[in-house]
């Protein structure tokens, strides 16, 4: 069993609403476009996901200068469209009991949306080079992604 004392917590608020966000979590098209720190990438066809409790996901993030490639996945715990999503986070094929665990909570916020991203069963701490600065850049890029077209 992972150790859910150890974990860290991020909250980023998006112009984006929460269902948009929720669909950035949910859909394998747009998973591709940002669930990668900046520098890496998310091939399309390495991403499947099955949103519901007891579903699987599972997706691939390659390093743009090295071409290293990481396979990450899970299993859904809680599903509640456009407000909260539970899920391991870890080997694909290992078992979910032993992986961390993963909280997205939304919230509506005028016409966006407030994200609470909490990570249990992992220390981290900025500057840490590790988790928490990976899903710090992670979540950066689903800023970018979320990001309205600025208008000239």
């Amino acid at each position: 069993m992972i150790d859910s004392s150890k974990g860290f917590t991020l909250v980023r608020t998006f112009e984006a609403s929460p269902q948009q966000t929720w669909q950035a979590w949910t859909d394998p098209d747009a998973v591709a476009r940002w669930w990668h720190p900046r520098g890496a990438s998310t091939p399309r066809e390495s991403v499947a996901i099955d949103a519901q409790a007891g579903g699987h996901y599972v997706y691939m993030m390659v390093d743009d200068t090295t071409g290293d490639r990481v396979v990450t996945g899970g299993e859904y715990r809680e599903v509640t469209p456009f407000e909260r999503l539970v899920f391991t986070w870890g080997y694909p094929d290992a078992d979910p009991d032993d992986q961390p665990v993963i909280t997205i909570t939304l919230e509506p916020v005028g016409e966006g949306a407030r994200m609470t991203f909490d990570l249990r069963g992992v220390d981290g701490a900025a500057g840490d080079g590790s988790y928490f600065d990976g899903w710090q850049a992670t979540l950066d890029s689903l800023g970018d992604h979320l990001q309205p077209p600025r208008r000239h």
